[in-house]
């Protein structure tokens, strides 16, 4: 048991605000930077005490809707502040839980008074400006650009057989990973789909969520008319909705302040610790598609720390797609009946890019204030399952938690994820011959028909091969979406084309 720290070392979630803006009119929406002061004074609102006067940390998570010049500048100035430690994180899903952890950590080396984690995304009033040929009257936007992205890091083969982005490199995990569960694709499908219907419940109980309607398993899964499919398995409903303005916000500060500000302890939630770790930018880099040592060993980490005082009684997984909390509830022993999101997921509460964990933050808050004596994990994750990050909570009358905080410098467990992590096989590019169907996916276009299919392979050498298959083969693409019959495993034939995209062929039956 670690050595408790003085309560003014002990950092606590005291203020926290999610906002939602849906706009008759998108001129009239609240662009992002007003949504994250709105956030903030809402947070400030609910801790209850003139907080952000203080602020020595202000942390921003990483924004894509409306791109500012130095964004972290342009908020504190709004605020009136100048925090020492002003930060602009980079993209990621799993930002915000890295930001709240250094901000506990500012909190606990005494470097630090009051700290706020921030983001906001004005998407739906873009998007809706965009399709009326229309002008929004915000802040001009900047010069810099957004960071580099995950599709960015990608080999070029990748990018020419379309799979670069999140919702085509997702699915490679989702069709890898029920052969090595023992499932079949359908079984693998409905378990999906079951998540994600018990998601749509929770997000339709959410006052701040942006679609607050229950879907059935079916409804998430068929594919429909307002369905469709996007990239085989997962349908519209199976995937983050980036279409929204939503903002949240977070504050910290020390456990002698907020007895100093007369908060109530069962509305300080301590942040006992987590860990991090990543895996390689390059997807093909990785050694198999049906788990990662770096969510492994972050959550079992996670889930040690928490055991030291209590049990984890409420969790948010991050859920951009089906294959992520499923991957992670193994890990984590989980049986299928574990609630696993506080405010119902990217899908239905909204996915406002980078900064969803804030809002799970703020849901998970809520939870502990009602039940103070429980604890929580929080589980972020960025990329293409590259980057991953737990925390654990604990509210206010645990009270073990004190003993259990564990706010090390360096929570980084990449050494122990490295050393688990299997051998990555060569990527061949250049590849003509026989292999095995190692994972895949199909493409669809906007009226739900295949435009093509994408199989990843390994040749008897062991190389890992990548391969198109046309959208017009549909023996080919039938085979890969067969309910009952994985095609993990099946033989084929990759052949160059003049075009430089290998083509594939499965070999004959029997």
């Amino acid at each position: 048991m670690n050595t408790p720290l003085p309560e003014d070392r002990i950092p606590v979630i005291v203020g926290v605000a999610d906002v939602i803006d849906r706009p008759a009119r998108p001129q009239d929406g609240r662009e992002p930077i007003a949504l994250m002061e709105d956030a903030l004074r809402a947070a400030q609102d609910d801790a209850g005490d003139g907080l952000i006067a203080d602020l020595d940390a202000l942390y921003l998570v990483c924004e894509v809707s409306w791109l500012y010049d130095a964004p972290e500048r342009l908020l504190a100035q709004r605020l009136g502040v100048a925090p020492r430690t002003l930060v602009y994180g980079p993209v990621g899903g799993e930002s915000p839980i890295r930001f709240l952890h250094e901000s506990a950590l500012a909190i606990a080396r005494g470097e630090c008074r009051v700290a706020a984690v921030v983001g906001a995304e004005a998407q739906y009033s873009v998007n809706k400006a965009r399709s009326a040929g229309g002008t929004l009257p915000w802040t001009p936007q900047g010069t810099v650009g957004l960071p580099a992205r995950s599709r960015d890091k990608q080999h070029p083969l990748s990018v020419a057989l379309g799979i670069a982005q999140p919702i085509t490199v997702y699915p490679l995990y989702e069709n890898a990973a029920p052969r090595a569960w023992g499932q079949t694709p359908a079984q693998s499908r409905a378990e999906s789909a079951r998540i994600w219907s018990t998601f749509s419940q929770v997000a339709a109980d959410t006052p701040s969520a942006w679609g607050r309607q229950a879907f059935t398993p079916d409804e998430v899964g068929e594919p429909s008319a307002d369905n469709r499919l996007i990239a085989w398995p997962y349908t519209k409903r199976m995937v983050a909705n980036p279409a929204v303005n939503q903002g949240a916000a977070v504050i910290l500060t020390s456990l002698a302040r907020a007895r100093r500000m007369g908060i109530d302890p069962s509305r300080c939630v301590r942040v006992l610790g987590g860990a991090a770790s990543n895996e390689a930018d390059d997807f093909l880099q990785r050694d198999n598609f049906f788990g990662t040592a770096s969510q492994q060993v972050v959550l079992e980490t996670a889930a040690e720390l928490a055991a030291r005082s209590g049990s984890i009684d409420a969790i948010e997984l991050y859920s951009c797609f089906p294959i992520v909390p499923k991957m992670a509830m193994r890990v984590l022993g989980l049986t299928p009946q574990t609630p696993l999101t506080t405010i119902g997921g990217l899908s239905f509460f909204g996915a406002p890019l980078n900064n969803y964990m804030t809002h799970a933050t703020c849901g998970m808050v809520r939870r502990l204030r009602s039940n103070p004596q429980q604890q929580a994990l929080l589980y972020g994750q960025g990329g293409l399952a590259t980057k991953h990050h737990a925390l654990v909570l604990a509210g206010g009358l645990n009270a073990r938690a004190d003993g259990a905080i564990d706010l090390r410098s360096d929570y980084s467990v990449q050494a122990i994820a490295d050393a688990r992590r299997g051998a990555v096989p060569a990527l061949n590019a250049a590849y003509d011959g026989p292999a095995e169907v190692e994972t895949f996916t199909i493409l669809y276009g906007r009226s739900g028909e295949p435009e093509s299919g994408v199989v990843i392979a390994r040749n008897p050498a062991g190389e890992r091969v990548l391969a198109r298959i046309d959208g017009g083969d549909t023996a080919a693409l039938a085979r890969l979406v067969d309910g009952e019959v994985s095609p993990i495993g099946a033989a084929g034939v990759v052949a160059q084309t003049p075009g430089g995209v290998p083509a594939w062929r499965f070999a004959p039956a029997g």
